[in-house]
């Protein structure tokens, strides 16, 4: 079943790298996945605005930037919307961590930096 939700900008992403130089060796940034897979007849989201507003990183090969969609960084689902920006393959680590990381606790940014997303499905 396919994914839906919203594609990163190649702005926003060149944007995004030079203030958050990917820490792990695999640069993932591309997209910000919604709370559950949709069936393939469904739309993709509307669009929204978007802003990065923290960011968490485990020290053990995992990075994920915290987005807030029109103002909130809840997703219906209970987790939080995120962009999983660096990880480390060869460490075995998997962008669906992404989830666990940001529950157990991410930091605030000290002013939102807008990003501009597309919806889409992947």
């Amino acid at each position: 079943m396919p994914v839906t939700g919203w594609k990163l900008a190649p702005a926003s992403r060149e944007f995004l790298v030079d203030i958050f130089p990917p820490r792990w060796r695999d640069l993932v940034g591309d997209h910000v996945p919604p709370a559950a897979r949709a069936p393939r007849r469904d739309p993709p989201p509307p669009a929204a605005d978007a802003a990065v507003i923290g960011h968490a990183d485990d020290g053990e090969g995992l990075e994920a930037l915290v987005v807030a969609i029109n103002g909130s960084a809840d997703r219906p689902d209970g987790s939080i919307f995120h962009i999983t920006w660096s990880l480390d393959r060869e460490k075995g680590r998997k962008a669906s961590e992404s989830n666990m990381l940001l529950a157990a606790g991410w930091r605030p940014l000290a002013a939102p930096i807008a990003i501009e997303l597309t919806p889409a499905r992947f």
